[in-house]
């Protein structure tokens, strides 16, 4: 068996930001603490929205504080605390879009979680849009996010659909191989656990890990099913420039798909450096 090592991890505070590493951190139901409790509120258009809609979210970063909420960082170098009363109005105004930042609410609160009105009244347009996808490509299989569709995430929580998301360095690396002038840096695909699947073959390692479980230490995860990239992959982030050749490539690579998602089974605590090892 190829040797699995834990090799980065990742939470993002606020949906759609840029996160920040961990050495450490500990797991459960709700996938890691601190990620994803926060997102932004589109005031006009209505919904939770994240980077599919918002774009230039991905330009912003979030990061834990000494306090209870994170500190947000603008492109600019601005930052404005997640709790202030402020961040209504200065996330407003550096994304020149009336929004509201919102802690996550009970789930019971369906109506803050169901989706905003579409950008296009046609569904497979619609689709096409949000998926990055061309009139010629397949637009991605959504059997397994069927719980989610009235909804912009599963309600009392910001996740797509899942608490963890698995990568590898391995995927990244075939796909560069394939398209150098793309670059498949980690920042495009948002990953809690960044693995390094040494001396394994298969040119996307963690597909083969769907049906299965993730051994980490103490941490066991169930490997559900593969992630479906949208539009965000290609959006500017960081130093990262727009680039839609990402998802032609996707498209052509890997049908799409990049990353697996993951629940929880067993609880405990994940370190950088721990061996995986597939059950």
């Amino acid at each position: 068996m190829p040797s699995l090592h834990l090799r980065e991890l990742l939470r993002y505070p606020v949906k759609s930001m840029l996160g920040e590493s961990l050495s450490e951190t500990a797991v459960g139901e709700k996938g890691m603490p601190g990620d994803r409790i926060w997102a932004t509120r589109d005031e006009q258009r209505g919904g939770i929205r994240g980077g599919k809609k918002l774009p230039q979210l991905m330009m912003f970063s979030a990061a834990t504080g000494t306090g209870s909420a994170p500190m947000i960082t603008a492109p600019d170098g601005d930052t404005c605390a997640a709790s202030s009363d402020e961040v209504h109005r200065w996330l407003s105004e550096k994304l020149d879009h009336p929004v509201t930042l919102w802690p996550l609410l009970p789930a019971e609160n369906l109506d803050h979680y169901r989706r905003g009105a579409p950008d296009d009244e046609d569904f497979e347009q619609e689709l096409r849009s949000v998926f990055g996808r061309l009139p010629d490509e397949p637009i991605p299989d959504l059997t397994m996010f069927a719980e989610v569709l009235e909804f912009e995430s599963p309600p009392g929580t910001y996740f797509d659909a899942f608490p963890i998301l698995v990568m590898t360095y391995q995927s990244m690396a075939t796909l560069a191989k394939r398209h150098p002038k793309g670059q498949f840096d980690a920042r495009r695909f948002r990953p809690n656990l960044l693995v390094d699947a040494v001396d394994d073959t298969s040119p996307f390692p963690e597909q083969t890990w769907i049906g299965k479980q993730l051994r980490i230490g103490d941490v066991v995860l169930e490997i559900v099913g593969t992630c479906p990239r949208c539009s965000m992959t290609t959006h500017a982030t960081s130093d990262l420039p727009r680039d839609t050749s990402i998802m032609r490539h996707l498209v052509k690579e890997a049908e799409g798909n990049l990353g697996v998602y993951a629940k929880v089974v067993t609880a405990g605590t994940l370190k950088l450096g721990q061996t995986l090892e597939v059950i």
